[in-house]
């Protein structure tokens, strides 16, 4: 009698990790397989000492998505405990500071205080996105494998709300009438990394869910979820292999039937998912030609996100700083369209801060702070020698933290520091030409114009984490991992139940 079918997880993001957990709780055989040494990906811990960092996500929104996945493999979402924010952030304009909560009478109050005579336009966003969410979040729960899904009614009903032709700076500014009110519900463009002036109008959903739905932190770090996501697979029977690199997936007949490693073994499959970065995994991960869509001239062609320079900073001493801060750009718009436009890095930077040992004692020693720092910059199609310019660069940050914020000069306080460019981020990560958020969410870019979680170049591979559909951001990289194992489950002919609408 025929064993379990056999699912092989290529990448142990959050998305393969999502998959996983749920495809083991089902009862097929589940192996992952990861190149680094730690679990996460981008959603990883980077360790200095005493001090622990998040790699990439910090944001933890629209936490039910993570619940609903948890409770479909079998777990306890209360095992992993979150703090709610208040004030979610801080956004920092050049004269203007305005403290961002999901409270409504809150939030009127400050709208109030920074920008008074506006605050009543606050309900009236909300109530308008509040139709949006409910029209489009349905839609982005199912696969689009089939171009038919366009004509399934829930995306029917959706169309109205899509603000085709219109930015998310159109749509926000539509609605408050100030520039700087109009960024405070725009800066989460960089989410997708994407400038708010070309992101689609229909992304003005993000910021309305992180004010009706609020944000948290869990304890330990976003890191912890995919700690907690590993245990929960391993629970159920997956087995997780890690510092083993997948250097091949092989095919016969147009299907994945197996993974080659990169010590040699291969490693036979019925069904396969890959959660490594799609422009990486693409380019290196079949045989030269195999692919006939998704060619190394067709990816080059293709829109992709920015990236970002990081800085991650043990300090000694504790700031009395919010537990996220956005510091904006004295010139906003000139300096976001030298990151997708212009080869040389900007002068006039923007910049945010994540505080997080202010709420979380145990990311760093007594008296002491971990601090994360992220600057969006050009990706590697702009051929910044980063070898040159990351010590350069580094001290441009550094005199930005001191002139616009409280911190002041922090150099004579860092006792652990690391710095990942965009260069690391394509050669030690492998991420596509360093495009931290994958490929850009353009309209000819998403649904089912987007690389979808039924692989349309070969049969029995299933994809996801950000650069499939539905796209990048943890919510949506989760729902991509559920959205495979659904796949997965029908066609295997294993019942399940899942809150995901449809598939």
């Amino acid at each position: 009698m025929a064993g379990p079918k056999h699912v092989v997880v290529i990448g142990a993001g959050p998305g393969g990790l999502t998959a996983a957990m749920i495809l083991a709780h089902r009862g097929f055989r589940v192996s992952v397989f990861e190149a680094q040494n730690r679990v996460g990906g981008r959603n990883g811990e980077l360790a200095l000492g005493p001090y622990r960092f998040d790699i990439g996500p910090t944001f933890l929104m629209l936490k039910r998505i993570l619940e609903e996945v948890i409770r479909e493999a079998g777990g306890d979402p209360s095992a992993l405990p979150c703090r709610p924010l208040h004030p979610m952030y801080r956004l920092v304009f050049q004269n203007q500071n305005l403290n961002v909560n999901s409270d409504p009478d809150a939030m009127t109050a400050e709208i109030a205080r920074v920008f008074p005579g506006r605050e009543n336009r606050y309900a009236s966003f909300m109530k308008r996105e509040t139709a949006r969410f409910r029209r489009l979040y349905p839609c982005l729960q199912k696969s689009y494998h089939r171009f038919a899904t366009f004509f399934h009614p829930d995306f029917l009903l959706a169309i109205p709300h899509l603000a085709l032709g219109r930015s998310l700076f159109d749509v926000t500014y539509g609605c408050f009438g100030d520039e700087n009110l109009a960024l405070a519900f725009t800066f989460q463009s960089k989410y997708l990394g994407m400038s708010p002036w070309e992101c689609p109008g229909v992304f003005a959903m993000i910021p309305y869910i992180e004010h009706a739905f609020g944000i948290e932190h869990p304890v330990g770090g976003l890191c912890r979820i995919s700690d907690f996501m590993a245990e929960l697979a391993r629970k159920n029977g997956a087995a997780l292999h890690l510092q083993k690199p997948v250097r091949r997936i092989l095919l016969r007949n147009g299907r994945a039937v197996r993974v080659q490693l990169e010590e040699g073994e291969t490693i036979p499959a019925d069904y396969l998912v890959l959660n490594a970065d799609f422009g990486h995994a693409v380019t290196h991960l079949f045989e030269p030609e195999t692919l006939r869509k998704y060619t190394p001239a067709r990816l080059q062609r293709m829109r992709l996100s920015c990236s970002t320079f990081m800085l991650y900073l043990g300090v000694e001493g504790e700031f009395h700083e919010p537990h996220h801060q956005i510091v904006f750009a004295r010139d906003y718009r000139k300096h976001v369209n030298s990151v997708f436009h212009s080869p040389k890095l900007p002068e006039d930077i923007s910049f945010y801060v994540r505080n997080a040992s202010a709420t979380d004692p145990t990311l760093a020693p007594p008296g002491c702070s971990a601090l994360y720092v992220l600057v969006p910059v050009p990706n590697q199609r702009m051929g910044i020698p980063w070898e040159e310019q990351k010590f350069i660069f580094r001290e441009q940050v550094l005199d930005a933290i001191a002139s616009r914020t409280s911190y002041g000069n922090l150099r004579p306080h860092i006792r652990a520091e690391a710095i990942i460019t965009p260069s690391d981020w394509e050669n030690q990560f492998h991420v596509y030409k360093g495009a931290t958020f994958n490929l850009a969410h353009t309209i000819n870019q998403m649904l089912y114009f987007r690389p979808r979680n039924q692989f349309e170049e070969c049969d029995s591979l299933y994809l996801a984490g950000g650069g499939t559909h539905p796209g990048s951001g943890l919510p949506t990289i989760y729902e991509s991992g559920r959205i495979a194992a659904n796949l997965i489950s029908r066609r295997a002919r294993v019942p399940f139940k899942s809150a995901n609408l449809e598939v």
